[in-house]
């Protein structure tokens, strides 16, 4: 398992500080993370626009990968978000990851004029939005779809990525997860305070048994868990706190007992300091612990 397993960091797209959240995404690439997050919260008033920031990192780092934690697909069109994806991905060398959702906040999209889906609709929409996403970033011909929620017609999808971009769904209702296991690459879980570790098994059972009825190896798919809390902080109220030996137990325990194979750290305070921490105790360590 400890070959499988990658570590990143989550990154605020803060407009306030953009030297910080440079010399973040910098000292994680330095420190050997693979993997840089950024949310996307397009109606908060601080943020920069996610792809902007995330083409702004890409351009002073040089091997950590780039992850969308999630694109709100509510607000930005399936076409428009593949080509996004495709030009950081060129722009990068091969370093973007896509990661995206329905929109989970309907109310604050439908206040900047996106399509608010909700319930079983938010589920039609997507299924459509990630067959549409995968043909689009597979750039093999003309595009047409006619369907409830996304219609195009045969344009010409572009451009081609130097490796092929995975797409990552962030969910956890049943009927998504079965999305997940259908169609997607891999599965982002909400923040450890809202997926808590009891209820990540069923859900990863979910997503199990639709890969099988799709005639998929459920092992093909990756799961990823945001991870919220401070790394010799004293236990306070949600999340994961306590010393990196701790940390790198409680990791481990998730590789392994809840089949994690990717974890990305959202500090609650103290972010760079944190990050060395998760980068120089806790990661080796883990992966000692699952070798």
């Amino acid at each position: 398992m400890a070959d499988g397993l990658r570590f990143g960091l989550a990154v605020t797209p803060s407009a306030g500080d953009v030297a910080g959240m440079t010399a973040l995404a910098q000292a994680a690439d330095e420190a050997g993370l693979d993997l840089i997050a950024v949310q996307d919260h397009p109606y908060q008033p601080g943020h920069l626009d996610t792809m902007a920031a995330l083409a702004h990192l890409g351009a002073r780092t040089s091997r950590v990968r780039l992850l969308t934690d999630v694109a709100d697909m509510a607000l930005r069109p399936v076409p428009m978000l593949a080509k996004a994806a495709a030009s950081l991905d060129v722009l990068t060398g091969g370093r973007f990851e896509l990661g995206v959702g329905s929109g989970g906040f309907p109310d604050a999209v439908a206040a900047m004029g996106g399509n608010a889906v909700r319930g079983r609709a938010a589920v039609e929409f997507t299924a459509e939005a990630l067959r549409l996403l995968r043909a689009a970033l597979d750039a093999d011909g003309p595009i047409a779809m006619d369907g409830r929620h996304h219609s195009v017609g045969g344009y010409e999808p572009g451009p081609a990525t130097p490796h092929r971009v995975p797409v990552w769904v962030g969910a956890q209702g049943p009927r998504m997860l079965g999305l997940i296991g259908e169609l997607a690459d891999g599965w982002i879980s909400p923040l450890n305070v809202y997926v808590p570790p009891g209820e990540v098994p069923a859900k990863q059972k979910l997503i199990d048994q639709a890969a099988a009825r799709a005639g998929r190896d459920p092992a093909q798919v990756r799961r990823l868990y945001n991870v919220l809390g401070m790394i010799g902080g004293s236990r306070r109220g949600k999340g994961l706190f306590g010393d990196a030996e701790t940390w790198a137990q409680t990791l481990a325990g998730w590789a392994d007992g809840l089949r994690f194979d990717t974890f990305v750290f959202w500090p609650v305070t103290s972010e760079l300091d944190q990050l060395r921490r998760f980068a120089q105790e806790v990661v080796p360590r883990v992966r000692e612990l699952t070798a």
